[in-house]
C-alpha cells in the first residue's frame, strides 16, 4: 500500500481544522480546566501532536530530534507502556509551556510527518498516519465540548462563535419504525478505517421492536421537567437517583431558569431554548429516567445499529441501553495503541451515531462511543425505542 498525496493532505487538512477551532479562543482561554474529565485547549493541542511524534517520528524518523524532553510527560494521556505523565486533574495548572510554545511544537511535529512520509511510504506507516489523523478528529470533537464547558462556566457565558450551530433542529415528524424480530450482522465490515472496537463481526437475534425516526426535543423534555421528572425517584435507577441528590441535578446541564423560561448556553452564548432543537448535554441517568417517564425504553447499540439506515443521525451522541463491552473475537492490537479502547470496557455506557461536534469523515454506523453514565458535556441526547 502506498501513501497517496490525498492521505497526506487529509493528515495536514486535520492538523488546520484543530487550530482553527482554537481560532475563537482568547489566550486565557487555552489553559483552562473547570472539571476533571474538561482538558484545556492547549493540551489537546500539545497531545495530538505528541501522538505523531510519540509513535511515527520517535521510532521511524532517522535522527529524529524530539522537540523537547520533557513534553511527553506533559502530553501523555492514558497510555502506561509510554511512561510517566501529568496526572489529569492537574493538565489546567499547565502554564507553562506557553500557548506560542505549543503552536511551535506542532508546527515542528507536522514538518516532520510530511517531510517523513515523503521518503517513508510502508503500510505499516500508513496504517499509523491514519490512526493518528483520526486520533487528532476525535480530540477535535473533545476540544469543541470543552471549550463550551470551560466558556459556559465562565460567569459571563461569553460567546464562542458564530459559525458553530450547536442546536440544529429536526424539521421531519416523527414516526415508529418497525423492526422485524431476526438475525442481524453488527460490526464493521468494510475495508476502510475503523477501530478495533467495531471488530469482531457477528450476529446478533434480535426481538421484534419499533424504533423513533427522530430524537427526542427540548420541548418534550420540557413536559419531563414539568411534571416532576427530577423529584420522582421511581423513574431512576438508584445509582442515577444518589446522582440527582449528591449534586443537586434538576435540568440538563447549561439550563438556567430566567424567570418562568428555560435558558441555556450555547457557542452564540446564552440563549432561550429552542423547544423544536434536540435535547442535549443529558446523562445517561436522565435519558434512562424520561425514557421511563413516557413508557418506553432506549435501544440496544445492536437495535440502533440494525435501524439506523432507516432515519437520519449525526446531531447528538445517542445513549443506548448497551454496557460498553468487546464483541466475540475481539483482539487489542500489541502495544501502546492496544490502550487505545480495550481497557475502558469497564462500567460505561455506548453511545451511537455522532454529533455536531464530530469532524467530517469520521463516524459511521458502526462507531461506539462511551462514556460513564453520570457525564453530559457531550452533545448527548436520545431516541426511544418500544
Amino acid at each position: 500500500m502506498i501513501v497517496t498525496d490525498s492521505l497526506l493532505d487529509f493528515f495536514l487538512k486535520t492538523r488546520k481544522h484543530t487550530e482553527k477551532i482554537c481560532k475563537p479562543l482568547e489566550i486565557e482561554d487555552y489553559v483552562v480546566q473547570p472539571v476533571v474529565d474538561v482538558s484545556p485547549p492547549k493540551w489537546h493541542l500539545g497531545h495530538t501532536t505528541w501522538f505523531f511524534e510519540e509513535f511515527i517520528l520517535k521510532p521511524y524518523a532517522k535522527d529524529y530530534n524530539v522537540f523537547h524532553d520533557d513534553f511527553s510527560f506533559v502530553f501523555n494521556s492514558y497510555y502506561e507502556t509510554v511512561g510517566k505523565r501529568v496526572i489529569r486533574a492537574n493538565r489546567g495548572n499547565l502554564s507553562r509551556p506557553s500557548v506560542k510554545k505549543v503552536y511551535e511544537y506542532r508546527d515542528y511535529v507536522t514538518r516532520g510527518i510530511k517531510n517523513l512520509f515523503q521518503i517513508d511510504q510502508s503500510p505499516e506507516l500508513y496504517d499509523l498516519l491514519e490512526i493518528g489523523i483520526h486520533h487528532e478528529k476525535q480530540h477535535q470533537e473533545l476540544l469543541l465540548t470543552d471549550i463550551k464547558y470551560i466558556l459556559g462556566n465562565n460567569p459571563l457565558l461569553p460567546e464562542y462563535s458564530d459559525d458553530f450551530e450547536d442546536h440544529p433542529i429536526e424539521k421531519h415528524e416523527r414516526e415508529w419504525i418497525p423492526m422485524d424480530e431476526g438475525v442481524y450482522e453488527i460490526g464493521y465490515n468494510l475495508k476502510a478505517f475503523c477501530y478495533d472496537n467495531e471488530l469482531g463481526r457477528h450476529k446478533v437475534y434480535l426481538e421484534p421492536y419499533q424504533i423513533a425516526n427522530k430524537l427526542v426535543t427540548n420541548q418534550e423534555y420540557i413536559e419531563f421537567l414539568k411534571d416532576g421528572g427530577y423529584q420522582r425517584f421511581d423513574l431512576w435507577h438508584a445509582e442515577g437517583w444518589d446522582w440527582v441528590k449528591a449534586n443537586n441535578i434538576n435540568s440538563p446541564l447549561y439550563w438556567h431558569k430566567v424567570g418562568d423560561e428555560w435558558y441555556h448556553y450555547t457557542a452564540k452564548g446564552l440563549q432561550e431554548v429552542s423547544t423544536n432543537a434536540p435535547i442535549t448535554h443529558i446523562s445517561y441517568y436522565e435519558a434512562f429516567a424520561y425514557a421511563q417517564w413516557k413508557g418506553l425504553r432506549l435501544p440496544t447499540e445492536f437495535e440502533w445499529e440494525a435501524a439506523q439506515q432507516f432515519f437520519p443521525w449525526g446531531k447528538r451522541w445517542e445513549w443506548t441501553e448497551s454496557a460498553y463491552l468487546p464483541y466475540p473475537n475481539y483482539r487489542k492490537v500489541e502495544g501502546a495503541l492496544g490502550e487505545y479502547n480495550g481497557k475502558f470496557m469497564a462500567n460505561q455506557k455506548v453511545l451511537r451515531g455522532g454529533s455536531v461536534a464530530t469532524p467530517e469523515k469520521h463516524t459511521r454506523p458502526t462507531y461506539r462511543n462511551f462514556f460513564h453514565p453520570q457525564l453530559r458535556w457531550q452533545f448527548t441526547g436520545l431516541r426511544l425505542a418500544q
